[in-house]
């Protein structure tokens, strides 16, 4: 389902983020709604990620029973075999439940020095 297209600046390393405000999935041990914001951070070699099939991907989620730290890392998964970059951050923030804040971060590759320290959120 996820798609990419051709890089078109592929002589350069760039910073690329989407920051995804309003993801859902569903708590396998409750069945209740869980609400997260996910902020991918990639700096892209041939390819880059179309912005369609990425929300249409991150949909699916939103009736799967899946724990937070499952899903940060099959998202993860799924964007680096579909766009393979030269480095990938996938951060995944959760709304307080039951007094606890969650934030679960995974990476791929190593971040170029040239692209720099990133922005923050």
């Amino acid at each position: 389902m996820l798609e990419a297209f051709g890089n078109p600046q592929r002589g350069r390393d760039y910073l690329i983020e989407h920051f995804v405000r309003e993801f859902t999935s569903v708590c396998p041990k409750t069945g209740q709604p869980d609400f997260g914001r996910i902020r991918i951070s990639y700096v892209p070699d041939e390819s880059c990620i179309e912005l369609k099939s990425l929300k249409l991907y991150l949909q699916t989620y939103r009736s799967k029973g899946v724990y937070y730290e499952d899903v940060t890392n099959l998202i993860l998964n799924a964007l680096v075999a579909c766009c393979k970059p030269k480095w990938m951050r996938v951060r995944s923030s959760w709304s307080t439940r039951g007094g606890i804040k969650s934030v679960v971060t995974v990476e791929h590759g190593v971040l170029p020095p040239q692209v720099g320290r990133q922005p923050a959120a």
